[in-house]
């Protein structure tokens, strides 16, 4: 356990980034989920929508050190890819 004052407060710090980080991947995680469904229940519509409000949050998430920027720019792409092919 943390003995020093400064060790204390890292402690706290610490705590506080990883509840703000878990949170902001679990609203990343639950904005594509949305899209994969509404990919999967073949709606083009619902899933051109569901992917305009998660490709914000992905990238933040990238900018804020959630994920790595390229894995936020595949995941984008590869979903922008699949809701387009939905029109054939």
């Amino acid at each position: 356990m943390a003995n020093t004052s400064s060790a204390k407060k890292a402690v706290r710090k610490i705590a506080r980034r990883t509840a703000v980080r878990r949170a902001r991947r679990g609203q990343m995680r639950t904005y594509l989920r949305k899209v994969e469904e509404a990919i999967a229940s073949g709606d083009q519509g619902a899933a051109t929508e569901a992917l305009s409000s998660a490709a914000p949050l992905v990238m933040r998430a990238a900018q804020k050190g959630i994920v790595h920027k390229n894995t936020a720019s595949r995941k984008v792409s590869r979903l922008t890819a699949r809701v387009k092919a939905m029109a054939n």
